[in-house]
């Protein structure tokens, strides 16, 4: 799978185009669940959460009435968005659970309905939606007709056998070893640029093994034919949590890369009509992080190192 960025990224051209567009009206869906107050406290990742009265009452009027905040979100995209079982609308995975994380805290409920991730921002400026959680990488070009809420910090990440036999702890490690990754990757390329660092460290160059999918590269390295696979730090983290029970693989964490390599912020979309919104979701996500719930739930999903411990407001990096 491309490093979220990739496919999560749209061109200044495409965005343009894209928010001109008629948006097809969306409403609740079985995904979401109609309109029914939330609980006085929600159980997420094993933590009850209980509403903030203060943060209800910073809301803005018209969602304090409805009680709901209407979600976008594009399925499947393991580990951020899934369906529990395939085929039918009952939704899992990080965002759908920090969405209701955030719901609780903030006192009403966050209504995911699936939507095609190119149509997400119009479908958010059009008013058709009032926020996005969908792995969607905080950048410039978006902040222009949306503000985000960062979450995450991701990139990409290596992953190695269980035991890690080679004893790889970085990118340096690497060099003059076999490693498989995805053809046209961010993380083919970041390989591609590291044979430079290894050539100044006077060992030989990463001996790149590319594969159609990666699932492939993942075959090798059960078979042993290369010593790790790189990819993006979410989908390590999620592959070492769930291949055979947990027993095939690990992720290597380097401290100086903790979120993965080049990495950049994963934030939630709000409609820039909604500033109070985005205010109260960014001080009901700090206690969230403050409080240990937001490591619960990363930790659900294998994916504890991406997380932020400071809730910011449009921190893209490019």
């Amino acid at each position: 799978m491309p490093t979220p960025p990739l496919r999560r990224a749209t061109t200044a051209a495409a965005l343009s185009a894209a928010i001109l567009m008629t948006v097809s009206a969306c409403g609740d869906d079985a995904a979401s669940g109609g309109a029914a107050e939330p609980s006085a406290a929600a159980t997420v990742a094993g933590v009850t959460i209980a509403k903030d009265a203060a943060l209800h009452s910073a809301l803005p009027a018209k969602i304090r009435e409805s009680g709901v905040v209407r979600v976008a979100t594009d399925v499947p995209y393991a580990p951020f968005e899934m369906f529990v079982t395939e085929g039918k609308p009952e939704l899992t995975g990080l965002d759908y659970d920090l969405g209701q994380a955030l719901g609780a805290k903030l006192g009403v409920r966050f209504a995911f309905t699936p939507q095609k991730f190119d149509g997400i921002v119009p479908a958010v400026q059009a008013g058709k939606f009032d926020a996005a959680m969908s792995a969607m990488t905080d950048n410039k070009e978006r902040q222009a007709v949306v503000d985000f809420v960062d979450y995450s910090v991701s990139g990409s990440g290596i992953m190695v056998v269980k035991g890690n036999p080679a004893k790889i702890a970085t990118l340096d490690d690497l060099c003059g070893k076999k490693a498989a990754v995805q053809a046209a990757t961010n993380q083919l390329a970041l390989l591609q640029a590291h044979q430079a660092k290894c050539k100044t460290a006077g060992k030989a160059e990463i001996d790149i093994q590319t594969f159609p999918k990666d699932s492939d590269a993942q075959l090798a390295l059960r078979s042993d034919k290369v010593v790790a696979q790189v990819q993006t730090k979410p989908a390590v983290g999620w592959t070492a949590k769930t291949a055979d029970q947990g027993n095939a693989f690990e992720v290597v964490d380097d401290p100086a890369a903790a979120g993965g390599y080049g990495a950049s912020p994963n934030g939630i979309a709000v409609s820039k009509k909604l500033p109070q919104l985005s205010d109260a979701i960014q001080k009901a996500l700090q206690a969230l992080i403050d409080d240990g719930t937001v490591t619960k739930i990363f930790e659900k999903y294998g994916v504890a190192s991406i997380a932020v411990k400071e809730a910011t407001k449009n921190a893209a990096v490019d």
